[in-house]
């Protein structure tokens, strides 16, 4: 994404305007109803200085007033209960409209690709899609509606103001068309300095967002002050950025009183000298005043139009920079995928070699290993060697990016059906999420269709009936963010009971038991081993006690496969794997004899 200030759409893109109908077009009537309230409301607000000059000549004609009176008032009431309803209209529009913008971004959020993610900053990506979305509220309103309102009243009141006096209009037309050449030149400016301060806001919501997502690593590492300078700046970068906006939003506002003000001293002096010399009467004069304070409100609007497109044009710039990055098909139905099949996964790496980006090495350099349908395959190797890298690419968060291809049950993976290959896997990463809900959320997070009696064997096999029992509301017991009321061990045997319930074909478990203790975790071990029986288990592990109950192990170092066989064949055969098995045995030996 694009760091600067200035506007990057592209020349296959459409226009910001043109976006932001894209959102409208489902409120048009609705719209367009408010439109018309509006225009009716200026429309009964032009009225108002020929009723003052009818008034006027009545008084000076000694005439009855009373009837010019009544319509006076009639307009005046009028005109602010039709003002009152067409602004509620509008303003439910707009926020219609904002509605509409978030969904389709946040549907887009979602469906973005890993790799794209990796690359960026939640907190950044969060704000385009909640404060920079907020922006096309007043673009609704401000820009759409009061261009088209502002200017046809403004256009409407010149018309009136030329059938009163032509002369003075042209007065009046000379000092505004001055303010519009300085406000042409202001409004790119307001249009940079706008997205800077929404970048600057993005920056902090990422800022902030590191810093809460690792709140007890900045606290034990006393790096609270640092953290909050890193925030503060980027605020403060935020608030130049605004005060910059402000400064050139005010300029032009006060580029337009100032001309207004001039044209009111200019046709003041200029109607009195034509007064003076009987070319027009007092009451036209009189009229003509009013319609020059009328002037101010629709010239407002288009300036306040044009000012605030500049600052819309700028957040749909930063949402256009989130569809330009890399997403996935979209799910065609709302139905949880399906696997085509029920059997066991049979899975083959072929040559594949993979880097995370271009300007970054290669991860996987010719990664070949095969795994048939049913049985536990371990992968070990140092840490770097690939391990994670080989889950990332079967799950399609990563795709091959320099060549080989990965087969499952003898397939493309590339030309699987993406939810159809996910809904085949039950993955448990390395860190075990736990989401912010209940327990009863978090387990049935990828499988809502799950009976009850299906949900108590997994309990039971995943050893968290306890858990559940201690728990206050048991299953419907909120766990917090990032399941922070549950230990690391509970976070880890949620995760792969969740995985468990899909009833997946291909079991990923991705240091699965690291938090576990030693009675949890020979529970689960013989868990996976008999699941392993009627399913396809890859595990990465570093423990040898998971290791060696494996069918066959996949030896990895720095991106290729050094070895695969049992762990007997290996020892005997394969120095790194020999050597790993030793420092793991010694570390358990060690952990054993200090828990004595």
């Amino acid at each position: 994404m694009t760091d600067k200030g200035t506007e990057t759409r592209r020349e296959d893109e459409p226009p910001a305007w043109r976006v932001l109908m894209g959102y409208v077009r489902p409120h048009r009537w609705t719209l367009l109803a408010g439109a018309l309230l509006s225009l009716v409301t200026s429309a009964t607000g032009l009225a108002l200085p020929l009723v003052a000059r009818g008034l006027i000549e009545n008084l000076t004609a000694d005439r009855a007033i009373s009837g010019a009176l009544l319509w006076l008032t009639l307009l005046v009431i009028g005109n602010a209960a039709v003002g009152a309803l067409g602004s509620y209209v509008l303003h439910r529009t707009a926020e219609s409209v904002v509605l509409t913008a978030r969904r389709s971004l946040t549907s887009y959020l979602l469906r973005l690709r890993v790799s794209a993610v990796d690359a960026s900053e939640p907190g950044d990506l969060l704000s385009r899609a909640t404060s920079d979305t907020t922006l096309l509220r007043a673009m609704t309103t401000q820009s759409l509606i009061g261009l088209g309102t502002g200017g046809l009243t403004l256009v409407a009141t010149l018309v009136l103001m030329g059938v009163v006096d032509l002369v003075l209009l042209g007065v009046t037309v000379g000092v505004i068309a001055v303010a519009a050449v300085v406000i042409g030149v202001i409004s790119p400016l307001i249009h940079r300095a706008s997205k800077r301060a929404q970048k600057s806001v993005g920056d902090m919501g990422a800022s902030l967002e590191r810093v809460l997502g690792a709140l007890r690593t900045v606290k034990a590492a006393g790096a609270e002050r640092r953290e909050e300078r890193t925030v503060h700046a980027a605020a403060e970068r935020s608030w130049e950025a605004s005060v910059e906006s402000a400064k050139w939003s005010a300029v032009a506002g006060n580029v337009v009183g100032l001309a207004m003000q001039g044209a009111f001293i200019t046709v003041l002096a200029v109607g009195g000298a034509r007064v003076a010399t009987g070319a027009i009467e007092i009451g036209t004069l009189v009229a003509f005043l009013l319609y020059v304070f009328y002037l101010m409100a629709p010239l407002q609007n288009v300036v306040q139009a044009v000012t605030q497109y500049q600052v819309g044009s700028a957040a749909i710039s930063r949402m256009r920079e989130v569809w330009r990055m890399p997403a996935e098909p979209e799910a065609l139905s709302d139905e949880p995928a399906r696997s085509p099949s029920d059997e066991p996964a049979a899975l083959a790496f072929e040559g594949v070699r993979f880097r995370y980006a271009p300007e970054l090495p290669l991860v996987h350099h010719g990664v070949d290993f095969e795994v048939p349908a049913r049985g536990m395959t371990a992968f070990v190797g140092p840490s770097g060697a690939g391990k994670t890298t080989v889950f990332s690419l079967i799950e399609r968060f990563y795709d091959v990016s320099d060549g080989g291809r990965i087969m499952v049950d003898g397939r493309d993976i590339l030309e699987w059906d993406l939810a159809e290959l996910r809904a085949a896997i039950g993955y448990v990463e390395q860190d075990a999420p736990v989401l912010s809900g209940t327990l009863r959320d978090n387990l049935l997070f990828g499988a809502p269709e799950v009976s009850p009696a299906g949900l108590d064997e997994t309990l039971r096999t995943t050893r968290l009936r306890n858990l559940v029992e201690r728990l206050p509301e048991g299953l419907d017991t909120v766990v917090g963010h990032r399941g922070t009321k549950l230990s690391g061990g509970e976070r880890q045997r949620v995760a792969i009971a969740r995985a468990l319930l899909r009833r997946p074909r291909l079991l990923l478990l991705d240091e699965a038991t690291s938090q576990l203790d030693a009675v949890n975790e020979a529970a689960l071990r013989d868990t996976v081993a008999d699941i392993a029986r009627r399913t396809t288990v890859l595990v990465v592990a570093h423990r040898l006690s998971t290791v060696t109950s494996a069918d066959r192990i996949v030896v990895m170092e720095a991106g290729r496969v050094r070895a695969v066989g049992t762990h007997t064949e290996l020892v005997a055969a394969n120095p790194l794997y020999a050597e790993l098995a030793a420092t793991q045995f010694l570390t358990e030996h060690d952990a054993a004899e200090a828990a004595r």
